[in-house]
């Protein structure tokens, strides 16, 4: 029989008096109440695992600890496991993307532009989209679509020395690429320029370009998009306690310079109707 163990990242600590504290996954402490039950009995129950003495009152115990996730029976699976990821773009994103998404138990396969039709309505997938460079106007128009028929759509792209991760689209309503062009041009008062640059109307590119540690943090903010998306994180409507923005609302910024990145929350624009037709109005 498998005993359990404590989750990853959960800790027991002997604070003062000798009396055990448990330190959670995300870094709070809480008291144990061991009753009659020995605290070297527990620890060793959850860190030693099977083999190791029972009782009914330590039983019920580690029960406890498995209903509040801070314990588990099963060894941990890749948080990708059973997804699969089709990456198009620049390699120097997209190589260490492949690489972190593989290692988080992801099936990884290149795409094509004329792929991206195909993959509409699979579930379990996610296309991943990869820049290092503006995006030209209409190139996500068709990867937009992707989110309507519930096939996972994350993007990034490059404007001068900024990185944009863009939200993670996974069902219909999510925030597509076109709305995030719509939100960030009504937030500046500089939109015609900022659309011109968008069109093409600029100087040609200078850099910097993601060296090997910045395209690295990328890779790891578009896994951990990855692995919410995967976990049901989204379906549930809010992030894991601690981790800010959910990632199917949230526009990160990276500066190549620096490192430092900021999150920009994001809503879908609403689809208005059109206005009505002029009509024609007769001479008297």
């Amino acid at each position: 029989m498998n005993r359990s163990r404590l989750a990853p990242g959960a800790g027991i600590v002997t604070a003062p008096g000798g009396r055990p504290v448990l330190r959670t996954c995300e870094g709070e402490f809480l008291r144990i109440d061991t009753g009659h039950v020995g605290p070297g009995e527990l620890v060793d129950r959850l860190t030693q695992g099977e083999g190791q003495a029972s009782s009914a009152e330590l039983d019920r115990l580690v029960a406890a600890f498995e209903e509040a996730g801070h314990a588990v029976t099963e060894p941990r699976r890749p948080p990708l496991t059973g997804r699969t990821v089709h990456l198009l773009g620049d390699p120097v994103l997209t190589e260490p993307l492949a690489r972190f998404a593989a290692a988080e138990g992801a099936e990884v396969h290149p795409a094509t532009t004329d792929d991206v039709t195909g993959l509409a309505g699979r579930r379990d997938t996610a296309v991943v989209w990869c820049l290092d460079s503006p995006v030209p106007e209409g190139l996500w128009d068709e990867a937009d679509r992707l989110p309507a028929r519930h096939t996972a759509w994350l993007r990034c792209h490059r404007e001068g020395a900024h990185t944009w991760t863009e939200p993670l689209a996974s069902a219909p309503g999510d925030v597509t690429a076109a709305h995030v062009r719509l939100r960030r041009l009504a937030a500046t008062a500089a939109h015609r320029e900022l659309a011109a640059y968008w069109a093409g109307h600029r100087t040609p590119d200078t850099g910097p370009h993601p060296t090997e540690p910045a395209a690295a943090l990328i890779a790891a903010l578009l896994t951990a998009d990855l692995i919410a998306w995967a976990s049901g994180e989204l379906r549930r409507g809010e992030p894991r306690k601690g981790a800010g923005l959910p990632a199917n609302r949230r526009l990160r910024r990276i500066d190549l310079r620096d490192l430092t990145v900021t999150e920009h929350p994001v809503l879908p624009v609403p689809e208005v109707a059109p206005l009505p037709a002029p009509t024609a109005r007769t001479a008297p």
